[in-house]
């Protein structure tokens, strides 16, 4: 029988399989100038000759998440917690992502909460793996259920709620044209899925 990789097992294969395939720079510069071509303006021109530098440097920005690992971030725990055992929420947290389907911005906040086992983990950690997942190319849908499955299997706790309410560019700037429209998704696992009273919490204390 084969056996079934873990969470960290797989998330370094696919960081390993990142670097593998990523061009060169000097690629990367060569296919933006072309794009430039592509749009109607000449990449020779004076307010242009620095751009496929910059857009490949933002690219190492925007998509940076690629080469981080979320689950390093959770490793170091806090297990002195006085048998603290209520609900542990990070609201709002501000991020940027880029839809896969057209790389247009998707803006938007998180709200991450969880139930603790027997410990838990520095506040920012929850926030630096929304920040690793937001920074790839997207959808909300898989970027919400992966930060929850991240947290669950990592710190193993009772619960886990994720929601992230954003907009996405590809639909406010282009297509169909419609600002102000934001899109709401959630992954609950554990007792936020089974016990009604901890999933009421959790959506009261986000505003829900």
């Amino acid at each position: 029988m084969h056996r079934h990789l873990t969470l960290a097992e797989n998330l370094t294969a696919e960081r390993s399989q990142a670097a593998a395939r990523r061009p060169s720079k000097a690629a990367a510069e060569a296919a933006i100038r072309t794009l430039i071509a592509y749009a109607g303006d000449d990449p020779d021109r004076e307010g242009l000759k620095g751009t496929p530098e910059r857009v490949a440097r933002s690219f190492d920005e925007f998509y940076g998440g690629y080469f981080e690992d979320p689950v390093a971030i959770l490793q170091r725990t806090f297990e002195e917690i006085e048998g603290y055992d209520e609900l542990v929420l990070l609201k709002d947290i501000p991020f940027v992502s880029h839809c896969e389907h057209h790389l247009a911005p998707i803006i938007g906040r998180a709200h991450v909460g969880y139930l603790p086992r027997s410990r838990v983990v520095g506040i920012s950690k929850l926030a630096r793996v929304v920040e690793v997942y937001a920074r790839r190319m997207q959808i909300q849908e898989k970027m919400t259920a992966q930060i929850a499955n991240t947290i669950q299997q990592v710190l193993d706790p009772l619960g886990v709620g994720v929601v992230i309410e954003a907009e996405h560019h590809c639909m406010t700037t282009r297509g169909v044209n419609k600002p102000g429209v934001a899109m709401t998704t959630s992954t609950l696992l554990g007792s936020f899925r089974d016990n009604p009273e901890t999933r009421r919490e959790f959506q009261r204390l986000i505003g829900r």
